[in-house]
């Protein structure tokens, strides 16, 4: 098979091991900056052009696509759609996934357990805004944050009314939801292959930090995920049609909690947590589909 990562940078881990195991397993993989494609938009005969020449014979595209890349990326992406190559995650649901409050829409439309959620224009009502999560403390997010950036944990009601003013005055789109307290700054990460979890892990914040994001100094470790969160992240990746992604799932009093879904997960913690091979798991899932 010949096989396109799209990615900005061959040297990042994830890009290297998808790499390595589809040259371990006999296939030609070539790393592609999506933002050096050319889409050749041609009635009937669609292509893409990148550097000196046309990208032909191309049998499937894994995207490593960054959030800020998103709508060029997905471009690319929905070409490679109209060429006829299979993708192991399709455009479509990728700007699903991007799209926070869409996708909370979906999940919940779908059945899967998340925190109280509630997205406002902006409302001078903050304290009623509040009380329908739950009261303080409460989680404040940038539709458009991601990797622990614009979350904001406000502890008060003068907290929440001062983070959402400024957020306001920015014209930033905002969700406020629950605080779970219980899972006291951890969250488990579900890694989905082809339907199933094909590795997890829990991750640990920093002492003082609600966010466990390990580009925020969190911790990983491996974790065995109980029927009820195997099914939740299972459900939840089904209702964006993501085959391969990684569910974020909080502990809470109530059952697990969809925390988060990310169409492009990273490879580094997860492999090393869990000790399993993801990057396999992803290039025999392709060979799965092109047989």
């Amino acid at each position: 098979m010949n096989l396109v990562i799209l990615s900005q940078n061959e040297r990042l881990y994830s890009t290297r091991r998808l790499v390595e195991e589809a040259e371990k397993r006999g296939h030609s993989a070539e790393v592609i900056d999506p933002l050096k494609c050319d889409l050749i938009i041609e009635q009937e005969h669609p292509a893409i052009y990148y550097r000196d020449r046309y990208l032909t014979d191309v049998d499937a595209v894994i995207p490593r696509i960054g959030n800020s890349l998103t709508f060029y990326g997905c471009a690319v992406v929905r070409q490679f759609e109209m060429m006829g190559v299979f993708t192991t995650v399709r455009s479509e649901a990728i700007i699903k996934s991007r799209d926070k409050l869409r996708s909370l829409q979906l999940l919940t439309k779908a059945g899967v357990g998340m925190p109280k959620t509630v997205f406002t224009n902006y409302s001078r009502d903050v304290e009623e805004v509040i009380q329908r999560v739950g009261g303080t403390p409460v989680i404040i997010k940038l539709l458009e944050g991601t990797q622990g950036l614009g979350v904001v944990l406000a502890e008060t009601v003068n907290a929440a009314t001062s983070v959402l003013e400024a957020f306001n005055g920015l014209e930033a789109r905002v969700i406020v939801q629950e605080f779970i307290a219980e899972a006291n700054g951890a969250d488990l990460r579900a890694f989905i292959v082809d339907g199933q979890v094909v590795g997890a892990m829990i991750r640990q914040g920093k002492p003082g930090e609600f966010r466990s994001n390990l580009h925020r100094g969190g911790t990983a470790n491996y974790v065995k995920l109980s029927p009820e969160e195997i099914s939740l992240a299972v459900k939840a990746a089904q209702a964006l049609k993501l085959p391969v992604c990684g569910v974020d799932i909080l502990r809470s009093n109530r059952g697990p909690l969809l925390m988060e879904i990310n169409s492009s997960p990273g490879l580094e913690g997860i492999e090393a947590a869990s000790e399993k091979n993801i990057s396999k798991s992803i290039i025999t899932f392709i060979e799965r589909n092109l047989r």
